[in-house]
């Protein structure tokens, strides 16, 4: 483990100072992740205006679910997207053969060769969205360090989806409209699964687990949330974890190298 650390550190730093060449990127990025965050708010509020609220749920109540999906976004932006996008672009020119032949477990390389400072406003509006709805309902302390567990458990189940999505590149090679499906099926997440019918909420829970990634957490945060669910998330996120591995391995079964 100490070896992955280190080989972690020396990727982040390499790939921190590279982006940092390029500053103005970062305040373009964060005027670009402040709008859509008051273009999120703005849709929200649209069901508020009229006195209308999803059940079970006020207006500072799903201004944290929001949170917790803003704050996936910039997880997915900061992390996900500039390594396992990448993927396609080693099949496709061959280059995984070399991420193959290094001493290291080749799903780590490919899940943290880099990092991107870009996603960090969406992360910080994210957390700061939850503070300020989590202060207006008198949330406890305590209450964020144990919303902490689902909303990890929720960042391990996104990291798992979107690294299966990406494996399966190996087979079909271009796959970047199998990842929109992916991230429009998580824009449901912006609302508390209470906005939506049964049906849909029975498919956002147990088809694509959206609930565990967004409302589960705000749930916890809450206080009303059922310590069957946040087993429950914590066991799918390890079982897809898991997975992904598993997936992974099989993937590589049907890999051609360049060289082959």
């Amino acid at each position: 483990m100490q070896r992955y650390w280190i080989v972690l550190k020396r990727f982040w730093s390499t790939a921190i100072a590279a982006e940092l060449e390029y500053r103005v990127n970062f305040v373009l990025a964060s005027f670009t992740s402040l709008g859509s965050l008051i273009g999120s708010i703005f849709g929200l509020s649209l069901f508020y205006q009229t006195g209308y609220t999803f059940q079970g749920w006020s207006w500072e109540e799903a201004l944290i679910v929001l949170g917790v999906f803003t704050t996936l976004q910039g997880f997915s932006a900061t992390f996900l997207a500039p390594n396992l996008n990448q993927i396609v672009k080693q099949v496709q020119e061959g280059t995984l053969d070399f991420v193959l032949l290094k001493p290291i477990s080749s799903q780590f390389w490919l899940s943290a060769r880099t990092v991107s400072p870009w996603g960090l406003p969406d992360l910080l509006f994210g957390f700061g969205m939850i503070g300020y709805a989590g202060s207006r309902l008198g949330v406890a302390p305590i209450a964020y360090l144990f919303a902490s567990v689902p909303l990890i458990f929720g960042f391990l189940s996104l990291y798992s989806l979107w690294f299966m999505l990406g494996a399966t590149s190996i087979w079909f090679v271009k796959i970047y409209n199998v990842t929109e499906v992916l991230r429009g099926l998580l824009e449901a997440g912006r609302f508390p699964m209470a906005a939506y019918p049964v049906a849909f909420r029975f498919f956002f829970t147990f088809v694509v687990p959206v609930a565990f990634l967004t409302t589960v957490p705000a749930e916890a945060l809450l206080g009303r949330v059922a310590i069957g669910w946040i087993i429950g998330a914590g066991g799918l996120a390890i079982a897809l974890l898991i997975f992904s591995n598993v997936f992974w391995r099989f993937a590589l079964r049907f890999y051609t190298s360049a060289s082959s």
